[in-house]
C-alpha cells in the first residue's frame, strides 16, 4: 500500500463558510416555500416572521459569498482563484480530461487531486454564480414593499426583467441548488470512497489523506 501523508487543505475560513451557506440555504428553502406558499396556520403573523427570517438569512448568505470571494485571494493554494479559473493552473486541460473520463468510467480510478478537481472547481463557479442570481433577484423583489435605498440598489433589475420573471427565475434557481445539493452529497461520498482521502471528513477537520509522490 502506498504511504499517504496528511495535508491541511480546507482552511478555517472556507469551512465555515462551507457550513454558513448550507445553513443559509436549508433556512431559505424553508422559508421560501412558505412564503410562496402559506401551507400552515397563522396568518399575517407567521407570514410577517418567515420574511424576516428569509431577509436575516439573505444577508448572512450575501456575506458569507462576499467573504469567499475575498479569500480567493488571500487563501492558500486550495482555496486560490488559480485553482477555479480554467488554464490558470499547468496541467488544467489535461487534468480535466482525465478526470472526466474517470466520470464516464473510462478511466479505472481518479486522478489524484489535492484541493478540487478541475471539474469541481468550474462547477463550483457555476453554484456561485446561481447565488448571485438568488441574492439580487430576492433582494430586488424585497425592495417593493419597502422601497427607499433597497429600490434604489435594486429596483433597476424591474426594468431588464419583468417582477413575474423574477420571481420565477428566483423559485427556479432554488430548485437548481437543491439539484446540486444532491449530487455534490452523492459525489462526495463517492469521492471519499474511491480515493480514500477523507474529503467528506475534511470539511470538518481541513486534513485530506494524500497518497505520497516520490
Amino acid at each position: 500500500m502506498r504511504p499517504r501523508d496528511l495535508v491541511y487543505v480546507w482552511q478555517i475560513p472556507v469551512r465555515l463558510t462551507h457550513w454558513i451557506v448550507a445553513l443559509a440555504i436549508a433556512v431559505l428553502v424553508a422559508t421560501g416555500i412558505y412564503i410562496g406558499n402559506p401551507y400552515l396556520r397563522g396568518g399575517n403573523f407567521l407570514m410577517l416572521y418567515m420574511r424576516e427570517w428569509h431577509l436575516v438569512f439573505a444577508i448572512v448568505l450575501l456575506c458569507a459569498v462576499v467573504w469567499r470571494v475575498v479569500w480567493l485571494f488571500v487563501g492558500n493554494q486550495w482555496s486560490s482563484w488559480r485553482g477555479f479559473v480554467p488554464f490558470a493552473t499547468a496541467g488544467w486541460l489535461d487534468r480535466s480530461v482525465q478526470t472526466l473520463l474517470w466520470y464516464m468510467f473510462l478511466r479505472r480510478r481518479s486522478p489524484d487531486e489535492v484541493g478540487h478537481n478541475p471539474l469541481a472547481a468550474m462547477a463550483y463557479i457555476g453554484v456561485y454564480g446561481l447565488l448571485a442570481v438568488e441574492i439580487f433577484t430576492g433582494f430586488a423583489m424585497n425592495s417593493l414593499p419597502w422601497g427607499g435605498w433597497w429600490s434604489t440598489a435594486f429596483g433597476w433589475i424591474f426594468l431588464l426583467v419583468p417582477i413575474n420573471d423574477v420571481r420565477l427565475v428566483h423559485h427556479l434557481v432554488m430548485w437548481l441548488l437543491l439539484g446540486f445539493l444532491v449530487h455534490h452529497i452523492y459525489s462526495a461520498i463517492l469521492m471519499d470512497t474511491e480515493e480514500r482521502s477523507g474529503i467528506v471528513s475534511s470539511i470538518v477537520t481541513g486534513y485530506k489523506s494524500i497518497l505520497r509522490h516520490p
